[in-house]
C-alpha cells in the first residue's frame, strides 16, 4: 500500500522508518518498550526491542538503504493520571525513550517526533513522499 496507518495510539508509539530515495518504508505500532519485562507474547512487533529490528529487516529486504533511512515517531502519551505513579506506570514516556535509544543504536536518524501529552493520536505515512501525519481528536492534524 502507498499509505500506512496506525489508529489509536495512546501510550503506544507509531514509528515510521523511510528511505526517501527508494520510497520504501514501514510503520510499527509498539505497545511496550521491552519484551523481557512482559508476559510471553507470540507477537514480537508489540515491543520496541524486538519490533524495530523486525521492521528494519523488512524495509531493507524491500530495497531501502540503511544509510538513507530516517525515522519519525508519535504517541507516548500519559493517558491516565496517577497520584503516586512510579516509572513502571509511565509507559508512554518509557516507550518514547526506548524507541529513541534503539533508533540511535541502529544508526537511524530520528528527524521528527510528536510525543507525550495526555491525548491519543492516529498516524499515517505516505510512502510516495514520506509525509507523516498525526491526527488527534481536539488538536487537529499536522505533518511532522
Amino acid at each position: 500500500p502507498s499509505v500506512l496507518i496506525s489508529y489509536g495510539l495512546g501510550s503506544c508509539i507509531g514509528i515510521s522508518i523511510y528511505d526517501p530515495q527508494a520510497k520504501v518504508g514501514g510503520l510499527l505500532h509498539i505497545m511496550l518498550p521491552d519484551s523481557n519485562q512482559a508476559r510471553a507474547s507470540d507477537n514480537p512487533a508489540k515491543f520496541a526491542d524486538t519490533g524495530l529490528p523486525l521492521m528494519l529487516n523488512d524495509v531493507l529486504s524491500l530495497g531501502a538503504s540503511k544509510s538513507r533511512l530516517v525515522a519519525k515517531i508519535a504517541g507516548g502519551a500519559q493517558m491516565f493520571a496517577f497520584s503516586n505513579a512510579t516509572d513502571i506506570m509511565r509507559v508512554g514516556n518509557r516507550n518514547a525513550e526506548t524507541v529513541k535509544k534503539i533508533l540511535q543504536r541502529m544508526g537511524i536518524r530520528l528527524i521528527a517526533e510528536d510525543t507525550g501529552g495526555n491525548y491519543g493520536r492516529t498516524v499515517q505515512i505516505d510512502l510516495s513522499n514520506g509525509v507523516y501525519k498525526v491526527k488527534t481528536i481536539d488538536r487537529g492534524e499536522k505533518e511532522i
